[in-house]
C-alpha cells in the first residue's frame, strides 16, 4: 500500500520536464505559464525569453491533460515556427505527442483544402513561381490601362512598378478593405493610377485560370467562412487554447482569422445580439511587444497589441515580461529612452535581468570610426561573424560596403542582390566614370545601353538596345525621320538626345574629380527627378535619390585614385562566411549579436524622410520603433555611427541619451557589485556604505527614477542616487509645459523638442495597490510591492519579501494586509 502511494505521487515525465524547465524561469515567466481561465496579453520586451516561456506553457497544458489537438500555437513565419518546434521537442519527453505549431499561411492552406473538399470553396492552384505571377500582373495591368498610350503602358510594365502592384494587391487582402480606399491612403508615385482597376482585373484572371496567390491562402477561406455561418460552425469549438507569438505584427485578415478559429463571436453577431457559448471559445494568449511593431507597410499596427486584442477577446489578463537577458543596464536604459517619446506604446520598462553582463555603448562619426571599431573587435580575437552593421535602408549599406572593401574587412550581406557591384544604378554611375576616362566606350553598344537605361529614360529596353547599337556604329544622333525614333514623344526624343550629348562630352571632362563629375552627370540628367518619378512608391524613390548622394559622398571620400574607385564599384565580392553581417534593421528583427552597429544615424536617413516626403506623427513613431528594434539587437557592444555628410545627427541620438544611460548603468552595475560583495562576505555594511556623491544630472530624471524603482536596491540597503534634470532638459520641460498649456486640446502632434524629451507613463497603481507599498502576507511575512499589472478587477502585484524571494500574487485573493 505505501509503495502504491509513492508511485502515485511520482511526477509524470511531462511534469518532470515542466519542473526542470520552470526552475529556469522568473516569477514573471511562471505567471504566464500557470495562467488559466481567461484570455491573456503578454507584453514581452526584447530578449525576455518569451520562446522558452511559451514552450513551458505548452508543456504545462499537456501535463494537465489537455489534448494536443486542442492546442494551437501560431508563429509569425516559417523560420520562427521551425525554431519553436525544435525547442519544444527538445524540452518535451521523448515520444510526447505535441500540438500543432503553425503559421497563418499554413492554417490558411489547410482551411482552403478543407473548404474545397466540402464544396464550399472552388479548388485553385497556388502560384509558386515569380514569373507566373508577373505574367498575370502584366495581363491585369494591360487590361486596366485599356487605350492608354504606348509610353504609359511601357511604364506600367516596368519591373519595379509590377512589384509595387503585387504588393498593393496583397495589402488589399491583408487589410480586408476596398482597393480604392487603400489606394487613397497609400503614398504611391506616378504611373500607379491603374492599380485599383488592375486589382479587379487580377481577381478576374485568377478566377478564370483557377489560380491563387499566397495572400489568397488566408483571404479566400476567411471571406467564405465569414459569409457562411453554417460552415464556420463546423470548424469552431475544437480548440481549447491558442497561443500566438509576435502579435504586434498581425494584420486585419490575421486578426479576424484568429477570432474565427478561437470561436469568438463576429462583429455582426455582437451587433445583432446573437447568443454565444462561452465554453466553446478558446482561451487566447497573445505574446508580443508593441514597441517592435515595424511592419506597418504589411498591415501591422501597434493598436492590435495595445487595444484591438481586448476588443476581440474581452477582459484579458495582462502579464509583463520586463526583464531582458540579452543586454545590461546601460542598454536597457537606452532602449527605454529610445521609445519614451512615442504615444502609442505599452506602459512598461525594459529591465536588465540580474547577472546580465554589461553592454558598452558608443557613438562615432564617419567611416574611420566604423572601420576602427570593427578592426578592434577582430583584433581582440572575436570573429566578424559575431558582428552586424544595421542600416535603415539598403542605400545606406553602400558606404559601409565600400569602406569595408577598402579596409580589407570581410563581410556578408543579408541580401545577395544588394552587393554594390550588382546594383544597376551604381554600375551605371561607374560606367559614366569609365566613359570619361575611355572614349572608345562610345562604340560599345552594351556599355551605352547601361548608361541609357540607368536612370530610366522611360523608353522600352528593346528600343534602347537598338538605338545604342546604331549609335555605337554611327557615332551620330539619328535624323528626325529615322525609324528608330518612330512613335517616341517629343519629350522622350529630347531626353534621349540630351543624354547622348552628355555621353559625348564626358571624355573631355577626364581631369575632373570623380565626385564633381558624378554631380555633373546627376544634375545634367536631372536624375533625382527621374528616380522619384520612376518609383512606384514614394519611399522607394527617396531611397534611390539617397543612393545617388551616398555614391557622390563616397567618391569624394575614397576617390583620390579614380581607377581604384571604379574598381571598387566593380569588385565582384561574395559573402564571407566569417564576415561582418550588413543588413537592414527590418532584416535583423528577431536576431541578436555580441557586436551591433547602427550606421547612418542622421536626419533624413534615420528617421527616413525628405522635403517631398515629410514625417507624420505616425511615421515618426514607426521610425522610433525601428530604432528601438535596432539598438536592442546588441549583447556586448552597441555602436551608433553618423556619417560625415551634410545631414545633421539624428534626433534619435539625442533621445537615446547614451552618456546618461552609461553613467546611470555604471552606477547600477557598481551597486550590484557591492551587493554581491556583501552577500559573499556576510557584511551588511558593505552594500550600504556609500561615499556621498553629487546628484546625477540627466536629461530624463523621471525615466531614470522609474527604472531604479524597479530594481531590488532597498533589499540590499542601497539608496539610489538623486537624479536631477540637466539645465537643457529643464528648459525643454518648461517650454513644453507652456506650449501644452496654450495649445488646443485636440489630437495634434508633438513638437520635435517636446517629443525628444517626453517622459514615459509607468504603470504604478492598479486597483488600490501601488509600487512601494509595504504589506504583510500571512504565509510569507512582510514585503514591498515592486511591480503592478493586470486590471482594476484582478490586480496582479509582484512583492519582494524579507527572505529575498519575489512572488507574483493576485492581490484580491492573497491573504494580504497593507502596513
Amino acid at each position: 500500500m505505501p509503495d502504491a502511494a509513492v508511485a502515485e505521487s511520482e511526477p509524470t515525465p511531462l511534469e518532470a520536464a515542466l519542473a526542470t524547465l520552470s526552475r529556469r524561469l522568473t516569477s514573471q515567466q511562471r505567471a504566464v505559464v500557470e495562467h488559466r481561465g481567461r484570455h491573456a496579453r503578454v507584453a514581452a520586451v526584447a530578449g525576455s525569453g518569451k520562446t522558452t516561456t511559451m514552450v513551458a506553457r505548452v508543456l504545462g497544458l499537456l501535463a494537465e491533460g489537455i489534448a494536443p489537438q486542442r492546442i494551437l500555437v501560431l508563429m509569425f513565419n516559417r523560420s520562427a515556427r521551425e525554431d519553436f518546434v525544435v525547442k519544444l521537442a527538445h524540452s518535451a519527453p521523448p515520444g510526447t505527442r505535441l500540438p500543432d505549431i503553425r503559421t497563418f499561411h499554413s492554417i490558411g492552406h489547410r482551411l482552403t483544402t478543407t473548404l474545397a473538399r466540402w464544396g464550399s470553396l472552388e479548388p485553385r492552384e497556388l502560384i509558386q513561381q515569380d514569373w507566373a505571377l508577373e505574367r498575370l500582373l502584366k495581363q491585369a495591368a494591360q487590361r486596366a490601362l485599356g487605350d492608354a498610350d504606348r509610353s504609359e503602358r511601357e511604364a506600367a510594365l516596368d519591373g519595379e512598378r509590377l512589384e509595387a502592384l503585387a504588393q498593393f494587391c496583397d495589402l488589399v487582402k491583408a487589410e480586408m478593405c476596398e482597393p480604392a480606399l487603400l489606394y487613397e491612403r497609400m503614398n504611391l508615385g506616378e504611373h500607379t493610377g491603374h492599380f485599383v482597376e488592375s486589382f479587379v482585373q487580377l481577381e478576374q484572371l485568377l478566377e478564370q485560370y483557377r489560380q491563387m496567390t499566397y495572400a489568397d491562402l488566408l483571404y479566400r477561406p476567411l471571406r467564405q467562412l465569414e459569409r457562411e455561418p453554417e460552415t464556420r460552425a463546423r470548424i469552431q469549438g475544437h480548440l481549447q487554447h491558442v497561443i500566438i507569438d509576435e502579435y504586434q505584427d498581425i494584420n486585419e485578415a490575421q486578426q479576424r482569422m484568429l477570432s474565427l478559429l478561437a470561436g469568438a463571436p463576429s462583429a455582426e453577431d455582437v451587433a445583432a445580439g446573437a447568443p454565444s457559448d462561452a465554453s466553446a471559445i478558446a482561451e487566447v494568449m497573445a505574446v508580443g511587444d508593441a514597441n517592435q511593431c515595424i511592419y506597418e507597410w504589411r498591415g501591422a499596427r501597434p493598436d492590435y497589441m495595445l487595444t484591438r486584442f481586448a476588443e476581440s477577446f474581452p477582459e484579458p489578463m495582462d502579464f509583463p515580461l520586463s526583464y531582458t537577458f540579452r543586454h545590461g543596464h546601460r542598454l536597457a536604459l537606452a532602449a527605454n529612452h529610445a521609445i519614451a517619446a512615442n504615444a502609442r506604446r505599452p506602459d512598461q520598462l525594459c529591465l536588465a535581468a540580474p547577472g546580465t553582463p554589461g553592454t558598452r555603448l558608443a557613438e562615432g562619426q564617419g567611416a574611420a570610426s566604423l572601420v576602427a571599431a570593427l578592426t578592434a573587435w577582430r583584433a581582440s580575437g572575436r570573429s566578424g561573424a559575431e558582428a552586424a552593421v544595421l542600416v535603415r535602408s539598403w542605400a545606406l549599406s553602400v558606404p559601409v560596403q565600400l569602406q569595408l572593401l577598402k579596409a580589407g574587412i570581410p563581410f556578408r550581406l543579408g541580401r545577395s542582390d544588394r552587393f554594390v557591384f550588382r546594383l544597376p544604378l551604381v554600375q551605371a554611375l561607374a560606367g559614366y566614370l569609365e566613359l570619361s576616362r575611355d572614349a572608345s566606350l562610345l562604340t560599345d553598344p552594351v556599355h551605352l545601353t547601361l548608361l541609357f537605361t540607368q536612370p530610366t529614360a522611360f523608353v522600352a529596353r528593346e528600343r534602347l538596345e537598338r538605338l545604342c547599337q546604331q549609335l555605337a556604329e554611327s557615332r551620330h544622333w539619328p535624323s528626325k525621320e529615322d525609324p528608330i525614333l518612330e512613335g517616341l514623344k517629343p519629350l522622350q526624343r529630347r531626353t534621349l538626345r540630351k543624354r547622348w550629348q552628355l555621353l559625348c562630352d564626358l571624355p573631355s571632362l577626364r581631369d575632373w574629380a570623380p565626385a564633381r563629375l558624378l554631380r555633373h552627370v546627376v544634375d545634367e540628367l536631372e536624375a533625382d527627378k527621374i528616380l522619384r518619378r520612376a518609383a512606384a512608391r514614394r519611399d522607394k524613390g527617396e531611397e534611390d535619390v539617397r543612393l545617388l548622394d551616398v555614391l557622390i559622398e563616397q567618391a569624394g571620400e575614397l576617390a583620390n585614385d579614380p581607377e581604384a574607385f571604379i574598381m571598387l564599384l566593380r569588385n565582384p565580392v561574395e559573402d564571407a562566411a566569417d564576415g561582418v553581417l550588413i543588413t537592414t534593421v527590418h532584416g535583423a528583427k528577431g536576431l541578436e549579436w555580441p557586436f551591433v552597429g547602427l550606421w547612418g544615424m542622421n536626419e533624413e536617413d534615420f528617421p527616413a524622410y525628405s522635403r517631398d516626403n515629410p514625417l507624420s506623427s505616425e511615421r515618426l513613431e514607426e521610425e522610433r520603433r525601428l530604432c528601438y528594434v535596432g539598438v536592442t539587437r546588441a549583447r556586448e557592444q552597441l555602436h551608433l555611427w553618423r556619417d560625415g555628410g551634410t545631414h545633421p545627427p539624428s534626433r534619435f541620438l539625442a533621445e537615446l541619451c547614451v552618456d546618461d544611460c552609461t553613467r546611470l548603468g555604471d552606477w547600477v552595475h557598481s551597486a550590484g557589485q557591492r551587493a554581491k560583495t556583501a552577500a559573499n562576505t556576510q557584511d551588511d555594511t558593505a552594500a550600504s556604505a556609500q561615499v556621498a556623491e553629487p546628484a546625477l544630472r540627466v536629461a530624463s530624471p523621471g525615466l531614470g527614477q522609474a527604472y531604479l524603482a524597479r530594481l531590488p536596491l532597498a533589499r540590499h540597503g542601497i539608496t539610489p542616487p538623486t537624479l536631477e534634470a540637466t539645465p537643457a532638459a529643464k528648459a525643454s520641460a518648461t517650454s513644453t509645459r507652456k506650449t501644452q498649456a496654450s495649445a488646443p486640446r485636440s489630437g495634434g502632434t508633438h513638437s520635435r523638442k517636446a517629443s525628444s524629451r517626453a517622459e514615459p507613463v509607468v504603470l504604478r497603481r492598479v486597483g488600490g495597490w501601488e509600487i512601494g507599498q509595504r504589506l504583510h502576507h500571512d504565509a510569507f511575512g512582510e514585503g514591498v510591492i515592486e511591480e503592478v499589472s493586470g486590471n482594476e478587477t484582478n490586480p496582479l502585484i509582484e512583492v519582494r519579501f524579507a527572505d529575498g524571494n519575489k512572488r507574483r500574487l493576485i492581490a484580491t485573493r492573497a491573504p494580504l494586509k497593507l502596513l
